[in-house]
């Protein structure tokens, strides 16, 4: 950092001045920033995980009085490198100041944690204080933090009827709505260039048929990958901070397409960026997944996540909807910027599609760190998660949930261009939000078919009717029908959503059973906690999986209309796929030799108890 701007050196000697240089080039310098950057936000985050370790019973008076401190650097600092630059004349003088703050920031913290260890020791008291609470999570030994309205619970337990009664439904709908909210958030502007792109003509962007396909599904590409890994860091961050600090990442995508759209003249690198960054609120639907895994007792864990989940995919029908209508108006008024002309003569505001989430975005990073809580219980690590990718049933549920919200994610980013390109005669964008409002819908209202019948069962009646979906799409695209290919496009996005549902119903029996079997020396208490974590961990993992349909199904429509001029080549690759998941569902799970196959058909000990819509 001390080597750009190029910095000359001159030190008295021994025997005389000693001169030298160092310099280092723009790029590498930008990366070096960048690197820097990446790792203060690690360290924010670090911070506040400190203050629930050793003030349990205070999280939001000393949080909020940490906050802003460190919010006061932002005023500061910038006035200080101002000095420093004044008084010495040195431009790298600001990073010398920032490398004594850090070193005096861990030479404090260090002798600060010796000190309270051995304070604790003293009252014989050592498990208290952790040697590296960063890396052992939030609660310790002897601290109970009661449920409350947000911050840290130690004690959870929902498979106690008594407990569940007296406090802990209500604490777990509470923390199932302010999800839902983020998540619905992050459909939203995940799948939000699914409209814009098909707009971009109109307003001057000359950008090819294949470069606009490519625009509609690389949110798709980045949002799985980053599911990848978002799967399992709520029980490494605690899913309050979590939720929190990734439903505010959507602001990023957010003013980007506001401001990149309303000239022609930006380059299409920076669409593809902003393309990327999207699939942040992509990301979001694995962690939020997980977390509200942790919450509810078995028997109500498939109507919750059926809620989660399909509220959340209701944000794609919500900016389907939406964002067409805001785009025609002066919503922000000179706030906003200058409309544009499109090529029909019409006023539009395209960057209303960004800045109309900007508020909303704010409202609900507020409702997650003001009313959510995390469970200290559900706190692991990694290593511990990653038993997953050694069991088989983690990669056949993969293939499954690929087929069902794989399904529906990549319809949802695909089929208003394909509409467009297909039938150019009927104004599609108009029905554009039909379907995805009723595959959220039906994921939202057939959780608890899974819970009564089985999620097997459901999953395999859905794969057959998503085949017969399948050839009457085939049929209705020869035989120039929109109406028939439109039928079938809301028949295949509801099936998709009662499978959504089915499938994630299906992962804590699988894992339970898997558990069993291969640990049955362990002690129940402890198998029936590995198998918790494990299947938050494959729910959330499957869904990064099989987010990459909203990559793949956009790409294959495209490519298949390059090559051959009709989209039938990819339809009859998606007909293929569901043949296959029919079998392996039927094969493996459903069917008289499946694993859930006398678990879905035992008599019920519990009732299932509805969380209201």
């Amino acid at each position: 950092m001390l080597s750009y701007p190029p910095t000359t050196y001159i030190i008295e000697g021994v025997r005389g001045p000693i001169t030298f240089r160092t310099e280092m080039g723009l790029v590498p310098f930008l990366v070096t920033i960048f690197v820097l950057g990446f790792f203060m936000s690690l360290g924010k985050a670090a911070v506040f995980k400190h203050i629930p370790v050793y003030y349990p019973n205070h999280v939001g008076a000393v949080g909020g009085l940490v906050g802003m401190i460190g919010g006061l650097g932002g005023f500061v600092l910038p006035l200080a490198f101002g000095s420093l630059l004044d008084l010495t004349g040195v431009w790298t003088s600001c990073f010398v100041l920032l490398f004594v703050l850090a070193s005096v920031a861990l030479t404090w913290m260090h002798f600060a944690i010796r000190q309270m260890e051995r304070a604790a020791l003293r009252r014989g008291e050592p498990g208290q204080v952790p040697e590296l609470p960063e890396m052992q999570g939030f609660g310790e030994p002897g601290i109970t933090v009661p449920p409350r309205r947000a911050g840290p619970i130690a004690d959870w337990r929902p498979e106690d009827e008594e407990f569940w009664k007296k406090g802990g439904r209500a604490v777990a709908r509470r923390n199932l709505w302010i999800s839902t909210y983020c998540l619905m958030l992050s459909f939203a502007v995940w799948m939000v260039w699914s409209v814009v792109v098909a707009r971009l003509p109109a307003i001057g962007f000359d950008f090819s048929t294949d470069q606009l396909f490519w625009l509609a599904a690389l949110p798709g590409l980045s949002g799985a990958t980053l599911r990848i890994f978002y799967a399992f860091l709520v029980p490494v961050f605690g899913g309050r901070l979590w939720t929190t600090l990734s439903t505010g990442s959507l602001l990023i995508p957010a003013f980007g397409i506001g401001y990149a759209v309303q000239s022609p003249d930006t380059p299409y690198l920076i669409f593809l960026v902003l393309a990327l960054l999207c699939g942040l609120g992509g990301g979001n639907f694995a962690s939020s997944m997980a977390n509200i895994s942790f919450f509810f007792p078995k028997a109500e864990k498939g109507n919750a996540l059926a809620l989660n989940a399909g509220l959340g995919n209701l944000g794609v029908s919500v900016m389907q909807f939406l964002v067409p209508v805001v785009v025609t108006m002066s919503l922000f008024g000179a706030l906003g910027g200058q409309a544009q002309t499109a090529s029909d003569g019409a006023q539009l505001w395209m960057q209303n599609a960004g800045f109309v989430w900007v508020p909303l975005i704010i409202l609900g990073s507020i409702a997650a760190w003001f009313g959510m809580n995390d469970i200290l219980s559900a706190k692991s690590s990694f290593a511990d998660q990653a038993a997953i990718f050694g069991r088989l049933h983690t990669w056949l549920m993969c293939w499954l949930y690929t087929g069902t919200f794989g399904t529906f994610i990549g319809m949802s980013a695909g089929f208003p261009l394909l509409a467009k390109l297909v039938f150019p005669e009927v104004n599609a964008l108009k029905y554009a939000f039909i379907g995805p409002l009723l595959g959220a819908v039906s994921r939202a209202a057939t959780g608890w078919v899974s819970d009564r019948y089985g999620g097997a069962r459901v999953s395999f009646w859905v794969f057959v009717v998503q085949i017969a979906a399948t050839v009457g799409m085939i049929w209705s695209l020869d035989a120039r029908s929109f109406s028939g290919f439109f039928v079938m496009v809301l028949l295949l996005f509801v099936a998709s959503g009662v499978g959504n549902a089915s499938t994630f119903q299906m992962v804590p029996g699988i894992m339970r059973r898997e558990v069993d079997r291969t640990e049955p020396n362990v002690p129940e208490p402890q198998r029936r906690s590995q198998a918790e974590r494990e299947s938050a961990a494959v729910i959330g993992f499957t869904s990064a999986i099989a987010a990459y349909g909203a990559f793949y199904i956009p790409k294959a429509y495209g490519s298949s209309i390059q090559l051959t001029g009709t989209a039938d080549a990819a339809l009859w690759g998606f007909l293929f796929f569901y043949l296959s998941c029919a079998a392996l569902t039927w094969f493996a799970y459903s069917g008289p030799r499946g694993v859930l196959h006398d678990l879905e058909r035992r008599p019920r000990l519990r009732t299932t108890s509805t969380v209201p819509a």
